[in-house]
């Protein structure tokens, strides 16, 4: 029986509906849009896309399940010494990086792997704060926090990364914590009630379903703006953000019913079971309606991206592959929601990096509760 629980706290691709060009292949509220030629099942997914056995894709859930919780126990533990985590497959655990060396014990008892690193996540995060104040030159394509390196990377295109270097230094935020990379990567946001469906906007704008909550779903803000109506499902934007931010809030109507699952493009569907954060590094699929499911980790959190039409902030980075019209559309990692597509570069073709609103912010800004199974 469903239940419901308050939530708790390389190329191109496009999201914008009404911005740019749309789709339009509607789907209603309860038929999904026509099968692709690759769908696959959750663990279909991941063995296709991160290269593992049936075997390997159940052993690298039931590690990341302890690596998350260990993640949350060190998160709070370690206060201001915590530099960041992420889950490594190599290992098959979590790597905590401490700025105090005398915890590398604490860390271990945890079940994790110890890196003594400079800076902490709230310095980091400080910098990526100081370099949101700035106005980035148009050769800056975004910023992120990177716990690999402890460092906050700047992307910059091809040719650009002198203009980057003179922004950080310009910018006063501490130079030695960031580290530019040029990257041809051009992201825009990807345009064009389950999880991963179609839905129409306007006149006919094509996004994707990304969770129901109580009332209706969530999606992406550059999808349409508050008081726009949508189609297949039928409803109205009750709230959007974008740019800023990159998630809205649709009110569905009477007669339509939001269910806690989502697409997984294989004739079935993934029930939602919470919206518990997974660490850096853990696999994550999503499922959009232009694309269907696809695969791969969690590279970064608290990403900044430039898109043409402005900045957004706080998203999370991967190395999933998205299309236009997958915008919006759900991010599980197993049974837990993550967030809604927002965009990135590349296609399903030769890969690319997308994306990501987290879904526990846009579930806090609007007061909305999650359906779950």
């Amino acid at each position: 029986m469903t239940r419901r629980i308050a939530a708790r706290v390389a190329g191109t691709i496009v999201l914008a509906a009404g911005t740019v060009a749309a789709f339009t292949m509607p789907a209603s509220a309860t038929d999904a849009p026509a099968p692709l030629a690759k769908a696959a099942t959750q663990m279909e997914a991941m063995q296709r896309d991160l290269g593992l056995t049936a075997e390997q894709a159940q052993q690298r859930l039931h590690d990341e399940a302890i690596a998350n919780e260990a993640d949350r126990e060190l998160r709070g533990a370690l206060a201001d010494a915590f530099g960041g985590s992420r889950y490594d497959a190599a290992l098959g655990k979590l790597v905590v990086g401490v700025t105090d060396a005398n915890l590398v014990d604490e860390v271990r008892a945890a079940g994790a792997e110890a890196k003594v690193v400079q800076f902490s996540t709230a310095q980091l995060g400080g910098v990526v704060d100081g370099l949101n104040a700035q106005q980035a030159p148009q050769g800056v394509t975004g910023w992120y926090v990177d716990s690999a390196s402890n460092k906050v990377v700047l992307t910059a295109a091809t040719g650009s990364g002198a203009q980057a270097a003179d922004f950080v230094r310009s910018s006063g935020v501490d130079a030695q914590a960031v580290r530019v990379v040029e990257s041809t990567e051009a992201p825009r946001v990807l345009a064009d009630v389950i999880g991963g469906n179609a839905y129409m906007i306007g006149s006919g704008a094509r996004c994707s379903v990304g969770f129901s909550v109580e009332g209706g779903f969530v999606s992406a803000g550059h999808c349409g703006n508050e008081g726009d109506s949508t189609s297949s499902p039928s409803g109205t934007f009750a709230g959007s953000s974008f740019p800023g931010n990159d998630y809205s809030y649709v009110e569905v109507a009477s007669g339509e019913t939001p269910q806690p699952l989502v697409n997984d493009y294989a004739g079935g569907s993934v029930g939602v079971g919470g919206s518990t954060e997974a660490a850096e590094g853990a696999s994550i699929c999503r499922s959009g309606s232009t694309t269907g499911w696809h695969c791969g980790t969690v590279e970064a959190k608290n990403q900044t991206v430039n898109y043409a039409e402005g900045s957004v902030e706080g998203l999370t980075r991967t190395d999933v592959c998205a299309e236009p019209g997958d915008s919006g559309g759900s991010w599980l990692s197993d049974d837990q929601a993550q967030g809604v597509t927002s965009g990135g570069s590349g296609d399903c073709t030769n890969g690319g990096t997308t994306y990501f609103q987290p879904v526990n912010e846009i579930l806090d800004a609007y007061g909305l509760t999650l359906l779950t199974q």
